[in-house]
């Protein structure tokens, strides 16, 4: 199935129904009265997250989603049928912004979550609602109210608990298919990774989120490359794990590269507890690799080794992953309420 993380789509929510000027006729019933029905609700436009989805691939292909028109009252007080709402589901994770692409009208960061984005109109009120001592025969009935349309945009920020990021060819996608499931395409040339991939890693008897996503180099922000339009998908994540290249010939430039395409990002990626670790380590000899080492920490504080090719140094990276996603979730876990005393 293709990614896609961004859609414009086009929403309408129904018509009110128009209420029913009517009077009850029935034989020997000479003063039958008002009897006209209200109208029926305009549907709803709703979007829901539902589990299952990683990509809005969907809405590539039908971008107008308008709900059902509510019916018209009738007589002898009958009230005309609803309209069908209508349900955009969409990727745990999504954002749906306004048609200026700043303004987020709702996150749905959790399965079942839903949101109401345009409501129908309201059914117009039939003559029996006109009814008074002084007008025993309204022929006034009221057109049901018209619904909402608008222009919306959807945006998908992955879930995930960490966040792999680095140049490109640092080792990312290779470390996140020796750690998981994941089959992202590895290759010897820049770029192989074009979309963002998820994988579920295990350490010591638990499991959380990985999220790899295309390599950044300078000048990113500014389009160069696949630019920055990936970010958004590790703004979530409790920690960055930074991959650099044990074989590069400038591993702090390296890493600096990429903190000043994070900086220049935002969201707050900077600030973001980071894990620093040296890859490719298994194509280094013990001198060179305490050399590039010892440079990358100059720059970049403690920095861990792997080689995800021979699995050295990868677990303890893992647990180091694990305890900073643990200490994240526990900051985000509500305060326990405290007990108060006792009353009857």
């Amino acid at each position: 199935m293709k990614f896609l993380d961004l859609a414009r789509v086009t929403i309408r929510s129904g018509a009110g129904g128009g209420g029913a000027a009517s009077f009850r006729r029935e034989k020997f019933i000479e003063y039958g009265g008002p009897d006209g029905g209200d109208g029926g609700k305009g549907g709803d436009v709703i979007a829901e997250a539902v589990e299952g989805l990683n990509t809005l691939i969907d809405f590539r292909y039908q971008q107008h989603f308008f709900a059902k028109n509510g019916q018209g009252g009738m007589g002898q007080q009958r009230t005309g049928k609803s309209g069908d709402d209508i349900v955009l589901r969409v990727p745990v994770g999504t954002e749906i912004l306004d048609e200026d692409e700043e303004t987020v009208i709702a996150d749905l960061s959790e399965i079942g979550q839903r949101v109401v984005l345009a409501r129908g109109g309201n059914g117009g009120w039939g003559n029996l609602h006109f009814k008074s001592s002084t007008n025993q025969a309204p022929r006034r009935a009221n057109p049901g109210q018209p619904g909402v349309e608008r222009e919306i945009w959807l945006r998908l920020k992955l879930i995930a608990d960490a966040g792999l990021v680095g140049l490109p060819n640092a080792g990312k996608s290779t470390f996140l298919a020796a750690t998981s499931n994941a089959r992202p395409k590895i290759a010897d040339y820049p770029f192989t990774t074009l979309v963002p991939n998820l994988g579920v890693v295990g350490v010591d008897g638990a499991e959380f989120v990985v999220a790899d996503i295309p390599g950044l180099i300078e000048g990113a922000h500014e389009g160069r490359g696949i630019g920055d339009r990936f970010l958004g998908h590790i703004e979530r994540c409790a920690v960055l794990l930074h991959l650099v290249d044990g074989t590069a010939d400038d591993p702090a430039a390296d890493w600096q590269t990429v903190r000043g395409e994070l900086s220049a990002y935002g969201a707050g990626l900077e600030d973001k507890p980071q894990i620093t670790a040296l890859s490719k380590i298994d194509a280094l000899d013990d001198e060179l690799l305490a050399a590039q080492r010892a440079e990358l920490e100059a720059v970049a504080g403690p920095v861990m080794a792997l080689s995800a090719v021979s699995g050295a140094g990868v677990e303890d990276v893992l647990r180091a992953l694990r305890r900073q996603v643990l200490a994240a979730r526990r900051a985000e876990a509500p305060a326990p309420e405290e007990d108060g005393p006792w009353r009857p």
